[in-house]
């Protein structure tokens, strides 16, 4: 399915949940509130798969309009939508004191992080599997 949308879109999700697994054994030996810094991490993980799949949709969307100034359009309005439903993940998640801040921001960082590795990750994979 995901592949269906966007032929990186697979990885870059796997490149996050990575990322994710790795910032938690790290990072949750050193910290006393073990529970928070785990919730604010999967929240930012979870925010960041999600962003992730909405950009790609939003692609593929404005790939298939016939109008090229109506899909910019379309691209920065869900962009701006995307950003403003991050701010309130963050908003919730301090409101009712669901996770650690930092952890979060470190965990919405995953998709940066997974983009910029997405083509060390599948020059990899191709050479462990042979695909």
């Amino acid at each position: 399915m995901f592949r269906r949308l966007n032929q990186a879109l697979p990885g870059l999700l796997a490149g996050i949940l990575l990322y994710g697994i790795l910032v938690q054994i790290t990072g949750v030996w050193f910290v006393e509130d073990k529970l928070r810094y785990s919730s604010g991490l999967w929240i930012g993980v979870l925010t960041a798969m999600a962003m992730a799949y909405h950009i790609a949709r939003i692609i593929a969307e404005s790939i298939d309009s016939p109008d090229a100034q109506k899909a910019r359009a379309r691209i920065i309005g869900k962009g701006i939508v995307r950003y403003a439903a991050v701010a309130a993940v963050f908003a919730v998640t301090v409101y009712f004191d669901l996770g650690n801040l930092v952890t979060l921001f470190f965990g919405v960082m995953g998709l940066k992080i997974s983009a910029y590795l997405q083509p060390l990750l599948q020059k990899w994979f191709i050479r462990v599997t042979g695909k």
